[in-house]
C-alpha cells in the first residue's frame, strides 16, 4: 500500500508533458484544481475526463501507475461516499435501521468521489512529470514577485520541494521498518481499525528518529557545499517558454472553453 503512493515521485520519459516550463505546468495544475470546483454537474466532468485522458496519453505516464495511486487514499474516498450518501437530504429511496439513502445523497456521494479522484491524479501528474529541482525552479520564479512584501520565496520553494521530494523516501523507510518489525512478531493487519491504529504507534518512534536523522544530513550536505540561500544562485538549465508551452496553453484554453460552454449550455 505505501508503494503505491505517486504523489512526490518523477517517472522519467521523454514525452511531450515532461518537456514543458515547469511554470507552465504548476500553474496549469491550479487551473486545474479550479476548474474542478467550478463543475456543479456530471456532465461538466466529460471534458475532465477527456483532457486527464489525453494528459496521461501524451505524457507516457502507464495508466496502471495512475490508477495504483489512486489505492491509498480508497479509505478517504470510501469515508466521503458514506459522509455524503446518508446525511445530504433528500427524497428518500433506500431505509434500514437509522440510516436513509437518498437521491440526492447518491448524486452527491458520486459527484464529490470524483472530484476527489481527478484532483489526486492531477496533481500526482505535475510530480510525475516535473523533476524536483525543475520544480523547486518553477516555484521560486513564480513566488518572486511576492518578495517586495517580504516573502521568502527561494526559502518557501525548496521546502515545500523537499517535502514532496522526501514522500517516497519516507515511505520507503516506513515499510523497511514494517517489515523488519514483523520479522520479530509485530501484527498490524489483524484486528478491528482502533487495534491496527494502535500497532502502529510502536512504528512511529523509529520513523521519526529516521526523519529527523535525514533532516539533519541533508543540512550538514547543504553547509558543507556552501549552500547560502537564492541570492546570487545560479543555475544549470534556465526557465523558458518554448513553442511547445504556446501549444499546450492553447490546449488548456480549449479545456477551460470547454467547461465554461457546457456549463452554460448544459
Amino acid at each position: 500500500m505505501l508503494r503505491d503512493i505517486t504523489i512526490g515521485q518523477y517517472y522519467p520519459a521523454d514525452s511531450f508533458v515532461h518537456q514543458l516550463d515547469a511554470r507552465f505546468k504548476i500553474i496549469v495544475s491550479f487551473l486545474f484544481i479550479i476548474s474542478l470546483f467550478m463543475i456543479n454537474d456530471f456532465y461538466q466532468y466529460i471534458p475532465v475526463i477527456i483532457f486527464v485522458m489525453l494528459i496521461v496519453k501524451i505524457s507516457r505516464v502507464p495508466f496502471k501507475y495512475i490508477l495504483k495511486g489512486l489505492k491509498p487514499i480508497m479509505l478517504i474516498l470510501i469515508f466521503a461516499f458514506g459522509i455524503n450518501i446518508f446525511l445530504t437530504k433528500g427524497e428518500v429511496i433506500l431505509s434500514f435501521w437509522i440510516f436513509d439513502i437518498t437521491k440526492e445523497g447518491l448524486y452527491q456521494a458520486f459527484f464529490m468521489m470524483m472530484r476527489l479522484i481527478f484532483l489526486i491524479t492531477g496533481t500526482s501528474l505535475l510530480t510525475l512529470t516535473t523533476s524536483p529541482i525543475m520544480l523547486t525552479d518553477g516555484l521560486e520564479n513564480l513566488l518572486n514577485p511576492f518578495k517586495k512584501i517580504g516573502l521568502p520565496a527561494h526559502e518557501l520553494a525548496m521546502m515545500m520541494t523537499i517535502a514532496l521530494r522526501f514522500i517516497p523516501t519516507l515511505l520507503k523507510e516506513t515499510d523497511k521498518i514494517m517489515k523488519a518489525q514483523m520479522a520479530r512478531g509485530a501484527d498490524f493487519e489483524s484486528g478491528n481499525i482502533i487495534k491496527r491504529a494502535k500497532s502502529l504507534i510502536p512504528l512511529l518512534v523509529p520513523l521519526f528518529i529516521s526523519a529527523f536523522r535525514r533532516a539533519d544530513e541533508l543540512a550538514m550536505a547543504m553547509e558543507a557545499r556552501c549552500y547560502r540561500g537564492g541570492e546570487n544562485r545560479t543555475r544549470l538549465k534556465i526557465l523558458s517558454y518554448t513553442r511547445k508551452d504556446l501549444i499546450g496553453l492553447i490546449f488548456v484554453g480549449f479545456y477551460i472553453t470547454s467547461i465554461i460552454g457546457v456549463r452554460i449550455y448544459l
